[in-house]
């Protein structure tokens, strides 16, 4: 009888431990089994210099959003920044977005200021007023040569 409880008590072990680990790795491994129901749209940059494929997309420092991949506009030669919205949050017409750094140096984010038009963006639509990136060093060079 003995036995058969430690034999229970080390299988309970293992599968715990099992279901443990293949929570760990669908939370660290970003894999999206229960990711919220998105919509796409587009935004063409000047810049977007230091812009990475996940990176934030946020409203009012929420992220509502991901950026899903950049990729250079053959004829305007701008960078076209495809990203994925939450399907609960509402963008209108005349949002504007905008590539901002977190802090000093750090990662490269869209942020999207809401705009007041009743047209709304749809699944596949662009976003048509961007801000691009500011470059630190241009605008340190230029502060420094400009004597």
């Amino acid at each position: 009888m003995k036995r058969i409880n430690i034999e229970v008590a080390v299988g309970l072990f293992v599968v715990i431990g099992f279901v443990c680990f293949a929570w760990m790795s669908v939370r660290l491994g970003d894999v999206s089994l229960f990711e919220k129901p998105s919509y796409q749209v587009t935004a063409k940059f000047g810049s977007a210099s230091g812009l990475k494929q996940d990176s934030k997309v946020e409203i009012s420092g929420v992220q509502v959003g991901k950026v899903i991949s950049i990729q250079l506009e053959s004829e305007s030669y701008e960078a076209v920044v495809l990203m994925k919205i939450d399907q609960e949050i509402i963008l209108q017409e005349d949002v504007i977005a905008s590539i901002r750094t977190a802090g000093i140096i750090g990662d490269r984010y869209v942020s999207l200021t809401p705009g007041g038009l009743d047209e709304l963006i749809i699944d596949g639509g662009e976003i048509t007023e961007t801000e691009s990136a500011i470059n630190l060093e241009d605008l340190l060079s230029k502060y420094i040569f400009q004597n």
